[in-house]
């Protein structure tokens, strides 16, 4: 079932203007199977508002998980939950997140009571890259080596086991590897052999701005960093408050380029840049 969303301006109770969104049924166009090329459904949903992309998300995939991490991704369990309530959901624990992302985490579980696997490192590989390089080698070398080990290898061994999954990307997040992302991908990077992963991206065309107006029409929770100056949160040694005027890929990876800000969760943009 898909549905259109119609919507209208009101003011929420901070007495600023917000868009609220209604439902009325469509009859589908498009549905997920193996004649329809990806890029047709992606032109399908291109222009669709998050809740509709969603949907079409969680009534074609049954094996299916929402990423969670920061604002963007629980406004997309926020409106998950509303469509199905057994959504699953996983959060990747590198070991080196901050105290206040701990309690982040176990808020949403409570808010929504829902379960949030949590997703760790091999230890071993994280205690050799200790013994040999230290605590802090990102900051001499770069971050790629202990994204791979903190988060890239146990994010690829827990997609090995789904069959799509939704992130919160959004196209104006990271102007030199996300200024493309489509509203549904083909994620060969990460796909099993002889497998096909589907990702979604529903807030592709949203902006921050629409992230945080929904965060506080519907009180969806949030971490409280945010309240500090973080606007993209990662580990704690890599993310820092920005200051007014900076982009907010600015407070990650600050001593690496730009165009490098990216931890490989989402390798597929940069392959398909390239």
């Amino acid at each position: 079932m898909v549905f259109d969303i119609i919507s209208r301006l009101a003011k929420n109770v901070f007495g600023r203007k917000i868009r609220i969104y209604n439902f009325r049924q469509l009859k589908p166009t498009i549905t997920m199977n193996d004649s329809i090329n990806i890029t047709d459904i992606e032109s399908e949903l291109a222009t669709k508002a998050p809740q509709q992309i969603l949907r079409y998300a969680l009534e074609n995939h049954n094996n299916i998980a929402v990423s969670f991490s920061g604002a963007e991704d629980v406004v997309l369990i926020d409106m998950a939950h509303k469509i199905r309530s057994d959504i699953k959901v996983f959060s990747l624990d590198t070991g080196r997140l901050h105290a206040e992302t701990y309690r982040f985490i176990d808020r949403v579980r409570d808010h929504y009571n829902i379960d949030i696997d949590i997703i760790m490192p091999e230890n071993d590989k994280v205690e050799a890259l200790v013994k040999e390089k230290g605590l802090f080698s990102f900051y001499k070398d770069d971050h790629k080596e202990c994204c791979g080990i903190r988060k890239i290898s146990p994010l690829r061994r827990h997609l090995l086991t789904l069959d799509a999954w939704v992130t919160g990307q959004r196209k104006d997040q990271s102007p030199g590897t996300r200024a493309n992302v489509p509203v549904i991908q083909d994620d060969k990077f990460f796909a099993k052999e002889g497998s096909v992963l589907t990702k979604f991206n529903p807030l592709s065309n949203w902006t921050s701005q629409q992230v945080w107006d929904y965060i506080r029409a519907f009180e969806v929770p949030y971490n409280e960093l945010h309240d500090s100056g973080y606007v993209s949160i990662g580990c704690e040694p890599c993310t820092r408050p920005t200051g007014p005027g900076q982009h907010e890929r600015e407070g990650r990876w600050w001593w690496e380029e730009a165009t490098k800000k990216e931890c490989g969760l989402h390798a597929v943009n940069i392959q398909s840049d390239s």
